[in-house]
């Protein structure tokens, strides 16, 4: 049934706390960050359909594929015909990650105009994801982000195990503060700073946020991105956005984790952020009605419920 039809019920808004972004940017990552680690391959026809109905949703961010060898995301194989097939929406952007120079080609080449570069704040990871030195890989790094901002592109940077990594376990704030630092110079217009096995707890995102700021990187120039391996996604977002943080990366129905950090589980779901934002009263733009009945289906796709809370609660 259409989610449409249940007469779906609305968290009551409450006055918005003065600390609070008046709007928030959902930048939504369930097409690349989500499908690429299905243990299936998503035929294109079904991404592209997913890709129209978030951007009818009202997300205005939707992070689209990447443009990496096929060996690595078996997953991400199909990215130049899904850019091809896509049918732009007004005033949706659609981001593509490019890990190094050769995807950066192939994204100049099909006309893509954001993308994302994706570093990490660890030895271990950038070793094991990278097969490079935590310095190095800002080597491979510099030319992909000069190239793109001299063809007038917009570069994001992730940042990956912020706050945890499952080899080194703590992460050092000076640590990742320095590797932030080193993208936003290169050229990057944002930070994604990632929990990419979920252990943040609040106290710990204010703590790198705060960071940050000591050290001159502005709210407006950073972003959360959350997994909820500990149920945490939700109260750490809370907790980034009482500093002022006004994007925040989520994924339609929770889809996601990471390929080569086994212990990652779901990202946070754009429903169960939907659903408090509202709450908030903060503004975001997208119909959780048409959200839901799109994960829904996203679901009946891939053969399993959808984790998230919300997509549960409503549709259930």
């Amino acid at each position: 049934m259409n989610t449409r039809e249940l007469g779906l019920p609305m968290p009551v808004a409450s006055p918005r706390p003065a600390e609070l972004p008046s709007a928030v940017t959902i930048w939504e990552v369930g097409p690349r960050d989500g499908l690429q680690n299905e243990s299936e391959v998503v035929p294109p026809a079904v991404k592209l359909d997913f890709l129209t109905r978030l951007a009818e949703a009202g997300l205005t961010v939707v992070e689209t594929t990447s443009f990496v060898h096929p060996k690595w995301v078996p997953q991400l194989a199909d990215a130049a015909e899904v850019i091809d097939g896509l049918t732009p929406r007004e005033g949706v952007r659609y981001p593509v990650l490019v890990p190094n120079e050769r995807g950066l080609d192939r994204a100049i080449e099909s006309g893509v105009r954001d993308v994302a570069i994706f570093a990490a704040a660890t030895e271990s990871f950038t070793r094991k994801n990278l097969n490079r030195s935590l310095d190095e890989q800002f080597g491979m790094f510099d030319p992909v982000v000069s190239r793109a901002t001299a063809e007038g592109m917009d570069v994001r940077g992730y940042v990956s195990m912020v706050f945890g990594d499952p080899w080194e376990g703590a992460v050092p704030i000076e640590q990742v503060v320095s590797v932030g630092k080193r993208l936003l110079g290169m050229g990057c217009s944002q930070l994604s700073l990632g929990d990419t096995i979920g252990s943040a707890t609040p106290g710990h995102v204010e703590a790198v946020i705060g960071a940050f700021v000591a050290e001159g990187v502005g709210v407006d120039r950073l972003a959360v991105h959350f997994h909820d391996t500990y149920g945490q996604a939700l109260a750490n977002t809370y907790a980034a956005l009482r500093l002022g943080v006004s994007t925040v990366d989520s994924s339609a129905g929770g889809l996601g984790g990471c390929p080569y950090a086994k212990s990652a589980t779901g990202n946070l779901a754009t429903e169960d952020l939907v659903w408090m934002l509202d709450g908030l009263g903060i503004e975001h733009g997208v119909d959780l009605a048409a959200l839901v009945d799109t994960s829904v289906w996203m679901a009946g796709q891939l053969g399993r419920p959808s984790p998230s809370a919300v997509v549960k609660a409503l549709a259930g």
